[in-house]
């Protein structure tokens, strides 16, 4: 019989190769020592307990078991979320109906976060940078279509001004009703002043490229 340690080991390694993930991304990302993975790869570390195997399996959005079953199947990639399109600090990009319903690119929804009511959009440059950097993904929901919620106030928020352009900046309470002051992430580029928004919308989740799981348009 098959040690389920090794099957586990084996299963890892498919998902790790079909999602294209790094083995340091993923050890920090599941708590452990940045070589833990390569060092279990390579024979070097002992197998996984349980709590460091379920760790693992949570954050790639799987039970332990499923892992090991990838041994011998094909991997589902799991709920998907649309990417709306791609955004930067200052750039014009359309955030919505880029693409005909369904024909998008996808990206697997992040451990812990409903695939339902929330929308993705790829950074692009580096004009977000330390913060957010180029293919980076994030998610955010719209609670209302108009209009700028309490809770966006304060927060980092993808944001479309009257006149079109699509922001994702930190939105402050302007100098008067209905203004507001858009604060950049990158300390060299310019914040923007006693500005009128047709919508904002808080950012829930930010997830690094390393981590993001892209599938290809259909």
């Amino acid at each position: 019989m098959i040690d389920p340690a090794d099957k586990f080991l084996t299963g890892l390694r498919k998902i790790m190769a079909e999602r294209g993930l790094k083995e340091a991304t993923l050890s920090e990302a599941a708590g452990m020592n940045s070589s833990y993975l390569r060092d279990l790869k390579r024979g070097k570390a002992a197998s996984p307990k349980l709590s460091t195997a379920l760790r693992i399996a949570n954050h790639l959005g799987m039970t332990v078991d499923q892992i090991i079953s990838a041994a011998d199947a094909a991997v589902a990639p799991g709920p998907t979320i649309a990417i709306a399109g791609r955004v930067g600090a200052g750039a014009q990009i359309p955030l919505i109906d880029v693409y005909e319903k369904g024909d998008g690119p996808q990206v697997v929804a992040p451990p812990g976060l409903s695939n339902h009511g929330i929308v993705a959009v790829e950074v692009e440059g580096d004009s977000m940078e330390p913060t957010f950097s180029a293919g980076d993904i994030l998610f955010y929901s719209r609670e209302t279509h108009e209009g700028v919620p309490s809770d966006a106030v304060g927060n980092t928020c993808v944001c479309e001004d009257e006149s079109g352009m699509v922001w994702v900046k930190q939105v402050k309470l302007g100098s008067e009703p209905g203004l507001f002051h858009l604060i950049s992430l990158n300390p060299q580029s310019d914040n923007l002043h006693n500005v009128r928004l047709k919508w904002a919308a808080r950012v829930r989740l930010h997830w690094p490229k390393d981590l993001a799981v892209k599938l290809p348009a259909n």
